[in-house]
């Protein structure tokens, strides 16, 4: 069995233990939720109070120009491009998530409305917000939204028929931690001539994404999880360059004109994935933006500056793979199964346990005890779920057994059937 010197070995050893400094860390916490909201950089605070005193303050709309607000949605989206396998100029950070897919939603329907495809797939487990996103767009436009499991979509059986315009899926699903195969999908998606759009929201910043090898058409992703923006930090947006310059997006905004200062009455859109911008960029959040993404950044020292991606992930899964196995060998008998696959090809950077009984109260016990992780609630064909996230910047393999250890005396002592433990937050 790994002991507790096993683990500080290991984290003596792990060369990306500097990276931890970066970070705002509270005493006695250990944060297994990055994947929900990701910990505050520590230059975050005096970045976003130059911005606030020094460039809003002193330069006030001179900035625009003097301190670089004009092009910060596209000199971010390059930095983000590092993290996704896209190249400059292909992403903007701007928007939310649910926008940004609604705006490339909408574009890859426009551009099958003449195909006779009328259904959109995605997965019955898709998050929330991207399946309400869709059945808008497709009752607007006259489209089928479809739901499945994941296992519909390889072999005989296939739902990639040729009725299928557009496959809309989470490449890391957000309750259960799988991952799809995007170079494979992507590929059943064309030769069915079916659209791609893939929402990265618990993969940029997490595991390697290849956009362009891949060969996606759309993709959107969120800004405050993996890559440390802040709450409510602005998303992005990719499009492939086959498509860039082609579609419209439907939020025809000032700030994707071709000419946003030329003030003229008409929309011409911006070229690329300019016009997948709409109103006057939120400057502020921006910048706290950017420190988040330089934390992720800064692991390209550690894999030859190809984004980083590969030295996280290498760990994420050393990570993943310590935490499951602790658990079944220590909390053997309680009742938990494991719902992440075991496969590391199949698995994102978060480990997600069911139990029949108590996952709410659970989780809120170990929170009490400063292991933050967060619960997902169950439904008639998914159990509940206790959600554990593994952001390899500042998590190391101690804080791994720590947590294993208080997850073993909540379940041994009772802790989580405590009434106070079962009151429901609003926010779970």
């Amino acid at each position: 069995m790994t002991t507790l010197e096993d683990c500080r070995a290991l984290d003596a050893q792990d060369p990306l233990r500097s990276l931890r400094d970066q970070f705002t860390l509270p005493d006695g916490v250990i944060y297994l939720d990055g994947n929900s909201l990701g910990v505050l950089p520590k230059a975050a605070p005096a970045r976003i109070a130059q911005v606030v005193a020094e460039e809003w303050g002193q330069g006030l709309i001179r900035s625009w120009n003097t301190a670089s607000w004009f092009d910060l949605p596209q000199r971010l989206g390059d930095k983000v491009a590092r993290l996704i396998g896209a190249a400059p100029g292909e992403v903007v950070c701007t928007d939310s998530t649910s926008v940004n897919l609604y705006k490339v939603l909408f574009a890859a329907l426009s551009q099958q409305k003449d195909s006779g495809r009328k259904l959109v797939i995605s997965e019955r487990s898709n998050f929330p917000t991207d399946l309400y996103i869709a059945e808008s767009l497709c009752r607007e436009r006259g489209f089928t939204l479809k739901l499945i499991e994941a296992n519909e979509l390889q072999g005989p059986g296939s739902v990639l028929t040729d009725e299928v315009a557009v496959l809309m899926l989470t490449h890391v699903n957000y309750r259960t931690g799988a991952m799809h195969d995007m170079k494979a999908t992507t590929a059943a998606a064309h030769a069915a001539g079916a659209l791609t759009v893939w929402d990265l929201a618990h993969s940029a910043g997490a595991v390697p994404v290849a956009l362009n090898e891949s060969n996606a058409d759309y993709a959107i992703g969120c800004g405050y999880k993996y890559l440390n923006g802040g709450p409510g930090a602005p998303a992005f947006v990719w499009v492939h360059t086959r498509h860039a310059g082609k579609f419209e997006q439907p939020l025809s905004g000032w700030w994707g004109h071709a000419a946003p200062f030329e003030f003229t009455p008409h929309y011409r859109p911006a070229p690329g994935v300019g016009r997948y911008l709409c109103g006057t960029q939120p400057i502020i959040a921006l910048a706290g933006l950017e420190c988040g993404l330089d934390t992720v950044l800064a692991a390209e020292a550690f894999d030859g500056g190809k984004g980083g991606m590969a030295a996280l992930r290498a760990k994420s899964l050393a990570l993943t793979d310590l935490f499951i196995a602790l658990v079944e060998e220590r909390c053997a008998g309680q009742g938990l199964s494991l719902v992440t696959p075991r496969e590391h090809a199949r698995r994102g950077s978060q480990v997600c346990l069911s139990r029949s009984e108590g996952a709410y109260a659970i989780v809120q016990a170990l929170i009490a005890r400063g292991v933050i992780g967060d619960y997902r609630a169950g439904d008639s064909q998914m159990p509940d779920i206790l959600r554990f996230g593994f952001t390899p910047l500042y998590l190391g393999f101690e804080d791994v057994w720590n947590s294993v250890e208080h997850l073993v005396q909540v379940l041994e002592a009772g802790e989580w059937q405590r009434e106070e433990f079962n009151r429901k937050n609003a926010v779970t």
